[in-house]
């Protein structure tokens, strides 16, 4: 690793605008979620194969069996908390993190009285990282695509309730398999949930071509996760800089799940050099063996991002967030003035 040039990065100040809190949980940690649930806990080397995939379903088997494991909300505030600590060690001094409500919901029998203790707990994590790592965080309520879309519906409606109470619920999401459902079923669920005040992500052109990220386009969504297939059709490239619609860029996530040959041929340097509205991400670091630190670093060694066009990325994290303006204007300061 070039010493120098990564020290420059945990200074950089940066956001982190695409990452799932399940997909934070080492095999470390998962063991130890086993050994509280589990008749019969894990091994660490029985944890780690479920960290070994070939492709997207082989991604997705094992998402649900790390998930699986997290079934009270003290389990859901430990690798939350860890996650932050990771977090802040990087020098991300904010982050925009999906939960996986859809799939909290799966698991106990579409309980609707079942995410508010867990809701009480990250939150706890939440509050302690503000104030002992410096550290903000939104939550965006990720419901799953390929489930109904009543289970959909649940899961925003869920978002826009408890953002009266809790401001830090700041949007909602679609993740999951977007091969056996796009984005035009829950049209009318995204146009329910920006009237109720939430900002509206979705995951689009990660496994699918850029017709997916028209569609997401096309029913309101404000930032597009992925948007790997938007390479294929110049006019949609247009209409991506021209609207200014940040891409939640994840590199090393697309090459694991095969869905991208190499970092190297990734289109992040093109989309950055047509003057988008790129940020770099890491989406689920512990399947994907890749934190934000290091994205950047392999922007810099692997795609020729020199200092100023790393910082550029800093500043458009912070561009494309949520947060008010004011926030967003002080941390540009402090780009501009970290060398």
């Amino acid at each position: 690793m070039n010493t120098d040039i990564a020290d420059f990065i945990r200074r950089l100040p940066k956001a982190e605008l695409h990452l799932h809190l399940e997909g934070t949980i080492t095999p470390a940690t998962l063991v130890e979620l086993s050994a509280r649930q589990d008749r019969q806990p894990m091994t660490l080397a029985e944890a780690e194969s479920l960290y070994r995939f070939d492709d997207f379903t082989g991604f997705i088997e094992g998402f649900k069996a790390v998930t699986r494991r997290l079934i009270d909300p003290e389990d859901y505030e430990l690798v939350a908390w860890r996650m932050m600590e990771r977090l802040a060690a990087q020098g991300v001094v904010h982050a925009e993190v999906y939960i996986s409500v859809g799939v909290i919901y799966m698991w106990r029998n579409f309980d609707p009285r079942a995410l508010e203790p867990i809701f009480a707990d990250l939150e706890r994590a939440r509050e302690r990282a503000e104030r002992e790592l410096g550290l903000s965080l939104y939550w965006i309520f990720d419901a799953v695509r390929h489930f109904t879309v009543e289970e959909a519906a649940r899961v925003f409606r869920k978002a826009a309730k408890m953002r009266a109470v809790h401001p830090s619920i700041v949007g909602i999401g679609l993740g999951g398999d977007e091969r056996r459902t796009g984005s035009e079923p829950f049209r009318a669920l995204y146009g329910r949930a920006m009237n109720a005040g939430l900002r509206l992500t979705n995951h689009a052109g990660e496994t699918t071509g850029p017709e997916a990220i028209w569609e997401a386009l096309g029913i309101g969504s404000e930032r597009i996760g992925h948007a790997l297939s938007a390479i294929q059709d110049a006019k949609l490239l247009e209409e991506l800089k021209t609207r200014g619609i940040p891409l939640e860029l994840n590199p090393t996530s697309n090459v694991r799940t095969g869905v991208c040959p190499s970092f190297a041929e990734h289109p992040l340097r093109r989309y950055f050099d047509l003057g988008l509205l790129v940020t770099l991400n890491s989406d689920d670091p512990a399947f994907f063996g890749s934190d934000l630190l290091n994205e950047y670093l392999l922007a810099h060694t692997t795609q020729g991002f020199t200092r100023e066009e790393l910082r550029q990325l800093a500043r458009n994290s912070f561009r494309a967030s949520f947060l008010p303006d004011s926030a967003k204007s002080a941390w540009l300061a402090r780009i501009d003035s970290t060398e």
